[in-house]
């Protein structure tokens, strides 16, 4: 088994030749393998920085301590600082490393198909599912992220029965990915005359985007229907067949679009959220379908199937994952997910570290 330092040396060398490819003329004219080199040049550049900062604080701290050994005075409490500060840097990089040389999850770096439903208790499911798009909306533009509609389907009473997004940052997936499951809302609904708290939930589904070069479409294994849009309650909102469904033959996967007035646009969206569906099943070797790819996320949309909790009532937010609970329901639904976000990322961190210290 490699030493630490030699697995170091080994993904340096990496970096070169991932650098020296890229400056291949053949590789600008393969998307595919320009975007691969691109993620990878990435990661161990991250790596490399960090394994020589930690090398050059481990130098500077045998400096020091010969220095302390041979010096007296002013001069040895100077050198005692300097091996002092280095002592508390050498842990903070150990550990850094240790992070980003974790196994990779193969969707980094990909923007996100965020995809919003009401679940089990009715309309007031639906409003907490655009309460919920607001909310990530709203942590996008705190994130720096840029969000395209993709689709907003509107329920009788103004909330979403379903709502799609596009979601565009370089660490999109990163922290938005645990996002998805079951979020349960304790709150009295607006149409509750006596006042009673109710429980309703939503479902968050988080997909990859997935470009034209991910996943090859077979027009030959598309059927396209068009009809015409429909609003809340069934009544027309368009007079042309704008709308689109397209049904993936050998999956059975169904994207259906009307956001746009345009047939067009509706197809080129539809066409996005079905490459997205593809690729996240590609990568499950274990589901041939996407139902079960969501069970996995969300599944059956049940209230006691929960990953989340907002209570207004305590201005409470529970994640049941971590065992995480605030009483900032009123800035969480502002954007401000940090502090759940970064918790998640710390526990998945946490369990891949004894994962692989166990083999």
């Amino acid at each position: 088994m490699r030493s630490l330092e030699e697995t170091l040396q080994v993904l340096e060398e990496e970096l070169g030749s991932v650098e020296e490819a890229l400056g291949q003329p053949d590789v600008a004219s393969d998307l595919t393998r320009l975007r691969e080199l691109s993620r990878r040049h990435k990661q161990l550049a991250e790596i490399n920085v960090a394994w020589r900062e930690l090398k050059g604080i481990r130098s500077d701290l045998a400096t020091a301590k010969e220095m302390f050994n041979e010096s007296a005075g002013e001069d040895r409490d100077l050198w005692r600082d300097e091996m002092n500060e280095a002592e508390q840097k050498i842990p903070q990089l150990e550990s850094t490393l240790e992070t980003l040389l974790l196994p990779r999850d193969p969707n980094e770096g990909r923007n996100v198909l965020l995809e919003i439903r009401g679940a089990e208790g009715g309309e007031e499911a639906n409003l907490f599912a655009s309460d919920l798009a607001e909310m990530y909306r709203r942590y996008a533009a705190l994130r720096g992220w840029k969000v395209e509609v993709v689709e907003e389907r509107l329920s009788d009473h103004g909330g979403f029965d379903e709502a799609t997004y596009l979601i565009k940052g370089d660490d999109a997936w990163t922290r938005m990915a645990h996002e998805a499951g079951v979020h349960r809302v304790q709150r009295v609904p607006a149409t509750e005359a006596k006042g009673r708290v109710h429980t309703s939930s939503a479902t968050v589904s988080i997909l990859p985007e997935a470009e034209e070069v991910d996943v090859a479409l077979d027009p030959n294994e598309l059927k396209i229907d068009v009809y015409r849009s429909s609003g809340p309650g069934g009544q027309s909102v368009n007079t042309t067949d704008s709308a689109v469904r397209i049904t993936h033959l050998p999956t059975g996967i169904v994207v259906s679009m009307q956001d746009e007035k345009s047939q067009i646009q509706n197809r080129v969206k539809a066409l996005v959220v079905l490459r997205s569906r593809l690729l996240k099943a590609a990568q499950d070797a274990q589901a041939a379908e996407l139902g079960d790819l969501k069970r996995s996320q969300i599944g059956a949309g049940g209230r006691s199937e929960k990953i989340r909790t907002y209570n207004f009532k305590e201005n409470r937010v529970t994640d049941h994952r971590i065992n995480l609970t605030t009483y900032t329901l009123d800035a969480v639904l502002a954007g401000d997910l940090d502090t759940y976000i970064d918790a998640l990322l710390a526990d998945q961190r946490a369990r891949q570290l004894a994962e692989s210290g166990g083999n």
